[in-house]
């Protein structure tokens, strides 16, 4: 594995990040869930819910470690509003006008994915027995299913991840994160083009995440040396200048010249969960530094120099165009910000406590 890595330059270092605050999220919650879309930081309610980012939020809810008695509400609410969306088969339903209206029917889409992956992580770490209890429920109730996605595969995977962290003997969540990976395939052999699908369109960090998390949990280490190769040059790929450059809208191919707006922070939060896993199962110091990159291309280390998050609502931007940032601060954005927070923190904890004195 070879990673292109750099030191983390100034101005921005650890003691710069802010503390992941719900602040927003909570501003666009209300008793039925969690609302799409904003105008600026004001929800939109013509938009409506989706289970993405419901999904979205009980998971980051869940990650948690002293929630606030507000919070674990909302994961509440959060949970309630999944198992509604869940059919009888485990598929999921993903869009719900604000009159409480279904638009869709229960399917495998990515939503089915981000609902498992949501439940999968509040099952396994929830402070509320009683919202372990019945996320665990709905987890096991669709994870006998199978979607022909690869990234609706991965992001359910990452949920029996979570699941079979906290319980190794959980045959359900172990077989769902096997078929995950062997859905999404091996790494090449070419080095220009290690990814093993023939373009980069999104959520691909997911994809590395979810091989290198079944390599661990399963205890196949060839697998997990896939993994982490696809995830050392993925951030190779996205590096631009010693600052994470994610792939954009339209994606990336082989002998195209690549494009680099309009970048979504969902991008950036994806590089830092797999950076994260990849840190944590190998404890190697070395995925600090494009762990770091994500956290501080929210800060302004990215292609334009501009800070993606507004530190009065402390929502994030939905998007990084070449005119500067999309100012609507919708829910995917904002819990993209407080999820690659939450691993800020972590960071931070980490580096304090060792004997090198770690990031500053």
């Amino acid at each position: 594995m070879s990673l292109s890595l750099r030191l983390i330059p100034p101005p921005i270092r650890l003691t710069d990040v802010p503390e992941p605050r719900f602040d927003h999220v909570l501003r666009l919650s209300d008793d039925t869930g969690l609302l799409e879309h904003a105008r600026t930081a004001i929800a939109r309610r013509e938009h409506g819910y989706c289970v993405d980012d419901v999904s979205r939020g009980l998971l980051v809810a869940s990650r948690e470690p002293r929630p606030s008695a507000e919070l674990v509400r909302a994961a509440e609410r959060y949970l309630a509003f999944l198992t509604h969306a869940q059919g009888a088969d485990g598929a999921f339903r993903n869009r719900m006008s604000y009159d409480r209206r279904w638009q869709d029917e229960p399917s495998l889409g990515d939503w089915w994915g981000r609902a498992l992956w949501g439940l999968g992580t509040a099952a396994a770490r929830s402070h509320a027995p009683w919202i372990r209890a019945e996320a665990r429920y709905a987890f096991h109730l669709g994870a006998h299913r199978r979607s022909p996605w690869p990234r609706a595969m991965a992001f359910a995977g990452l949920g029996a991840a979570e699941v079979l962290r906290a319980d190794p003997r959980d045959r359900a969540a172990a077989e769902l994160l096997a078929d995950a990976a062997t859905v999404i395939g091996l790494p090449g052999s070419d080095p220009e083009w290690v990814w093993p699908e023939r373009e980069l369109t999104y959520a691909n960090p997911a994809l590395a995440e979810v091989v290198i998390a079944a390599g661990d949990l399963l205890g196949d280490e060839a697998l997990l040396g896939d993994g982490l190769r696809m995830l050392a040059w993925l951030c190779e790929m996205q590096d631009h200048h010693g600052h994470l450059s994610t792939v954009p809208v339209g994606g990336w191919r082989p002998g195209v010249p690549r494009h680099r707006h309009d970048q979504q922070p969902i991008e950036a939060a994806a590089t830092a969960d797999a950076c994260a896993t990849a840190a944590a199962v190998t404890g190697d110091e070395r995925w600090d530094a494009p762990l770091f990159q994500s956290i501080a291309w929210f800060l302004g280390d990215n292609d334009t120099g501009t800070v993606m998050w507004d530190s009065e609502t402390c929502g994030c931007y939905d998007g990084l165009t070449a005119d500067g940032p999309n100012l609507n601060q919708g829910a995917e954005s904002t819990l993209a910000l407080v999820s690659t927070l939450q691993h800020a923190r972590t960071l931070a904890h980490r580096s304090a406590t060792r004997p090198s004195g770690g990031l500053g």
